[in-house]
């Protein structure tokens, strides 16, 4: 797929969300998987890279949020739900025309494009950095969602992240970095699958509130290396009455990149 106009999904009606304070327009289903706070902040834990994928990006939020942010860079959405991948597509379209001609839609399977012999787009070791937004539910441990396409974009073993990461590895270039967002307790599987592909992984838990327990994890890892995991300072979301915390503000409404440290 390219950047043009497509027919909604059919059945609901669309909601139009606004991120980023206005800057991004997003076209969603009414019900099922919606983007929201987590493709957000995956977006602004990124580095600046010229080339990147944007894997299972359902209706863009990660890419296009990613696109805003960093205004060289040249973003591949891959969505294996035809109606998603039509919504990226829509959702791209809509935006800047600077914006929308930095970005394409291309209809993957993520445990596809993990094979040798894998499908030629997105190609393989090109890309700078890869955005990854794993199905969190773990089927054998969740009652999974009567709405078939949430289903699909959430239910995943937690040992079967194993496959976003070995796609991730192919699409890389040598050193090129991966940014993921998984719930605290899929660590184990996480690092044991970036284990022999990535190094340099950085962690850093994602807190609804002072003194809760993460909810999410941003993930950082570097193709190739071998440096030791390295634990980051924590994001807190909102403060003691429960509004956003002034990171938080910067991030998710002034579209702001969450600092190294």
């Amino acid at each position: 797929m390219s950047v043009g106009t497509e027919a909604a999904p059919a059945g609901d009606a669309l909601t139009d969300d606004a991120f980023l304070g206005g800057r991004l327009q997003l076209l969603q289903p009414p019900r099922g998987h919606r983007a929201g706070h987590d493709a957000m902040l995956l977006a602004a834990s990124a580095p600046e890279a010229a080339r990147v994928v944007d894997l299972g990006a359902g209706v863009g939020a990660a890419g296009l949020a990613y696109a805003v942010r960093v205004p060289a860079a040249q973003v591949t959405l891959v969505e294996i739900v035809p109606e998603l991948a039509g919504l990226a597509l829509r959702n791209a379209a809509r935006q800047s025309p600077d914006l929308s001609g930095r970005v394409r839609v291309v209809d993957a399977d993520v445990a596809t494009l993990g094979r040798p012999s894998g499908p030629p787009e997105p190609p393989a070791r090109a890309a700078d950095l890869v955005l990854m937004n794993p199905p969190f539910n773990d089927p054998a441990r969740h009652r999974l969602s009567p709405h078939a396409g949430r289903a699909l974009a959430h239910a995943i073993a937690d040992a079967d992240v194993t496959i976003w990461l070995r796609a991730a590895e192919r699409l890389l270039a040598p050193g090129g970095r991966l940014a993921l967002i998984h719930r605290p307790e899929a660590i184990e599987a996480l690092l044991e699958g970036l284990k022999g592909r990535f190094g340099a992984v950085t962690i850093r838990p994602v807190h609804p509130g002072p003194g809760a327990p993460a909810h999410r994890l941003l993930i950082g890892a570097v193709k190739g290396r071998r440096t030791p995991p390295a634990f980051l300072p924590g994001f807190v979301l909102a403060d003691e009455a429960g509004r956003p915390s002034a990171a938080a503000e910067q991030v998710l409404r002034e579209g702001r990149a969450i600092g190294p440290g």
